[in-house]
């Protein structure tokens, strides 16, 4: 018969599962500070020495990592999917920027379908929370924190949606878009009616979700990056045609 002898789990083994499923539910998020070795031992329930061995086996897999007087935190690579080479083509061309905008809008139209069936109470709670940090930011008139908030929120879908493979592959690429690798977010928050769309746009999708309308929330995440990849195509145009206009005018000064 297929049986073996059950055998009781070591403490180390016990806590180094619960560490690997925080980090895998996107709990603990890359970069992120663990406790002191005191306070994560009260808070578990075990030995400094139990605690200790499980951190290690942790850090020698490579998911923490000890920094010199300031503690051990969740490795930072966690949170890149891409490698260097790779990042620095999407940088090169902006074909990536635009195919970034359609694999968003494909994956956060089915994270929000998910969020508003499979999130749970407090996942939606959250959503609305960083909604209502949106709405005062922009009322404080602040494009660079409102910008920052409008990543937060996104991400809070993605992770109601329950999916850790989403959720890592996603995270990975909002690390890229924060970094500026595909656009300057800020660019979308320097006119104040574009600003208006865009919180309006939020509004949408964030009142689907409470009200758990799947359909009406995928419908609004892609009224939404429609809007920003119509936004940036302008602004790229634009671009292009301000160097031909100086071009002609260093022709008309003689330059």
């Amino acid at each position: 018969m297929p049986f073996v002898k059950v055998q009781s789990e070591k403490l180390s083994t016990a806590v180094v599962r619960q560490i690997e499923l925080l980090i895998l539910r996107g709990v603990l998020r890359p970069g992120e500070r663990l406790p002191s070795e005191r306070d994560l031992s009260d808070q578990l329930g075990v030995s400094r020495p139990s605690l200790r061995e499980a951190v290690a086996e942790l850090q020698e897999r490579g998911l923490l990592t000890s920094r010199a007087n300031a503690g051990i935190f969740v490795t930072e690579v966690l949170g890149s999917a891409f490698s260097q080479p790779l990042i620095q083509l999407f940088a090169s061309h902006d074909e990536a920027v635009f195919d970034y905008l359609s694999f968003r809008r494909d994956m956060e139209g089915l994270a929000a379908e998910r969020a508003a069936t499979h999130g749970t109470d407090s996942d939606l709670a959250v959503i609305a929370a960083v909604y209502a940090k949106m709405e005062a930011a922009h009322a404080k008139r602040n494009p660079a924190e409102e910008a920052g908030l409008d990543a937060e929120f996104h991400l809070a879908i993605i992770e109601a949606s329950h999916n850790v493979i989403m959720l890592h592959m996603m995270r990975s690429m909002y690390q890229l878009l924060r970094e500026g690798v595909f656009y300057n977010r800020q660019i979308l928050f320097k006119q104040r009616t574009t600003r208006d769309t865009l919180l309006a746009q939020h509004r949408a999708i964030n009142d689907s979700l409470q009200a758990r309308d799947a359909a009406s929330a995928r419908a609004a995440v892609a009224a939404h990056l429609d809007f920003v990849e119509a936004a940036l195509s302008a602004d790229r145009k634009a671009e292009k045609n301000e160097a031909i206009a100086r071009q002609r005018l260093d022709r008309e000064s003689g330059r």
